[in-house]
């Protein structure tokens, strides 16, 4: 089951009718410009100001249940801040899956994580799967996370696979299970470019992926 199908560009793709929440990429360098990061203030001590005044932000607790394992494999980094780039990347996949099982489209998780050229394209997705009545069941390993940070440390790139061999969606209405059609490459390489915003949230500012692309 593949995370969002949504281009580097974020445009959203056609979903696939069985499920899958598939979203993966090339892992480039992040530029100084990406997407949402934003310039900043030219003024220094407005820019001192406007970061002082920003609160930091409040991180919900996502829960997601026993019956969907979301498991992160050597999901650490000895920087601080790429872990905290890490920390937040995983808890937007884990808001996009804990939004399709609540059946929440309008997650406010998944606001907090993604900036807003993105959250539309989210909403689209997880919708893919709560208008249908589905929702998400098994396991689903990420593994083999890299981390890039932009020069100007307000921008980063995040790439990482999934192994979708024992994820599948469950009808909510008749329980009927489905996995990947068959002969479905069940890898899927991600990569996504974030912006870190005023209340210190790594946001996912676009998302590429890539099926077929990595492997264990």
């Amino acid at each position: 089951m593949a995370r969002r199908p949504l281009t580097s560009t974020a445009a959203l793709l056609t979903v696939t009718a069985a499920l899958l929440l598939t979203a993966c990429g090339s892992g480039d360098s992040p530029s100084d410009d990406i997407k949402g990061a934003g310039s900043g203030s030219s003024n220094p001590s407005a820019s001192a100001s406007a970061s002082s005044a920003a609160p930091e932000a409040k991180r919900p607790v996502i829960k997601l249940p026993s019956t969907f394992r979301l498991t992160f494999e050597n999901w650490t980094n000895s920087d601080p801040v790429e872990q905290a780039v890490l920390n937040d990347g995983k808890e937007e996949i884990r808001a996009g899956y804990a939004a399709i099982i609540e059946n929440d489209p309008d997650s406010e998780a998944v606001a907090l994580y993604d900036t807003e050229g993105v959250r539309g394209l989210t909403k689209k997705w997880i919708k893919s799967y709560t208008d249908k009545n589905v929702t998400v069941i098994g396991k689903l390993p990420v593994f083999s996370p890299k981390v890039s940070l932009a020069k100007n440390g307000k921008g980063a790139s995040l790439s990482y696979c999934t192994d979708e061999s024992a994820a599948k969606t469950r009808s909510r209405k008749t329980g009927k299970v489905e996995g990947n059609p068959a002969g479905t490459d069940p890898y899927v390489l991600y990569s996504v470019s974030l912006a870190k915003n005023e209340q210190g949230v790594w946001q996912n500012a676009s998302v590429h992926s890539e099926r077929g692309a990595c492997s264990r």
